[in-house]
Order: structure tokens, then sequence, then C-alpha cells
């Protein structure tokens, strides 16, 4: 189960999140009370241990929102919207991972979609907690590999995967104390609930 927490903008909530096994770290670059700065982000990710993704995660840039991005924080995974893609140049070394919502403007399910390899499926809105319907996030888990974002928190996690059986999972809202201020706590307590439910569904 590869969890990734998201969110990310103080070195407290990067050490904890590494040191409860944290596979990807995620960095807002858009209009959010969790939005960091390029510099911030290369900062906060200097002594991150080998093996945990470093994710960029923006909406909708501009061209130029991207390069500052991509040339200073030095991302491993760039995480947007799926047709932002198109627009941008993303070196080979750094692995995509377009967004997909659960909403009415949805075009998924017309004939002959293909799913990209890695995709993350949330609500219908970014960074506000939205939980997506969890059946059709179980329909798509069949034919891509998923990262399930959108409502998750410590307490729900565990079921979510169990119905889903997502590749992988994100947080944000769910671990924070308040908007944007992480509780290690409750970080703890998302990465330890997810790996209990991947011994679930082994079993």
């Amino acid at each position: 189960m590869f969890v990734k927490i998201c969110g990310l903008k103080s070195e407290l909530a990067v050490r904890v999140a590494a040191e409860a096994g944290a596979d990807a770290l995620g960095f807002v670059f858009a209009a959010s009370p969790r939005r960091v700065s390029p510099e911030l982000a290369a900062s906060l990710t200097r002594d991150l241990p080998a093996g945990i993704a470093r994710v960029a995660v923006m909406l909708r840039p501009s061209i130029e929102e991207w390069i500052q991005v991509r040339d200073v924080f030095k991302p491993d995974w760039l995480q947007t919207d799926a047709d932002d893609f198109a627009l941008l140049a993303v070196p080979a070394n750094v692995s995509r991972l377009p967004v997909y919502r659960d909403s009415a403007k949805a075009r998924f399910d017309e004939p002959g979609f293909i799913w990209p390899e890695h995709i993350l499926f949330e609500g219908a809105r970014s960074g506000a907690g939205l939980q997506p319907d969890w059946n059709i996030a179980a329909r798509i888990a069949r034919q891509t590999k998923m990262l399930l974002a959108g409502g998750l928190d410590p307490d729900n996690v565990r079921e979510a995967i169990r119905r889903v059986r997502p590749w992988g999972v994100d947080v944000s809202s769910g671990v924070e104390s308040s908007p944007g201020i992480k509780d290690p706590s409750r970080i703890v307590d998302f990465i330890a609930a997810a790996r209990h439910a991947e011994g679930d569904n082994a079993g």
C-alpha cells in the first residue's frame, strides 16, 4: 500500500511522516492554506531519506510556475490535472500523477477511454476534504494504479482500502489540527491504519 502525506510545510511534519513510513510527501504549489514556495519545499526535503518520493502538487500551473518548481524543488513526481500535462514540459525523470475527480463533468466513462498507468482520484474539489464515491473508485482501481484521496483520515482509511482496494492512499486535511497545520499523531495513526488495512487485504 503506497501512502502519501500531502500538504506538508514544516520540518516537524516532514520528519514525522518520513519516520512513520510514508512512501511519498506532497508539497502544494497552488492557492491553499498549505501552499509553500519551491525554495521552502527544497529546504524541507534536503535530508529526506532515499526512497521517499517528493511530489509537486499543482493546479493548472502556468508554464513559468512549473519551470520554477521543476528547477528549484526538483520533484520526483508532478501531481496536477490530467489535462495539464499536454501543456507542460515534464522531464523523463519526473513521474506523472494525473488527477481525476469524481464530478458530473468527469469524462472517464466515455467509450475508448484509456487510463494512465498511475492516477490520483479524489472528490469534486481539490484540498477540500471531499470524499469521492467509493463505488466508482473501486471500479477505477481495477483498471489502473490508483491513489485514493479526498476525505480520508485515520478513522476511515482502513474501511476505504477494504472497499476500494486502491494501489495507494493520499491524505492532507484528514491529518490536520486546523487548515494547513499537520498533527503529528494523526500522521502516525493514518500510516499505521493504512498498513493494517494492507494486511487485511493480503489475508
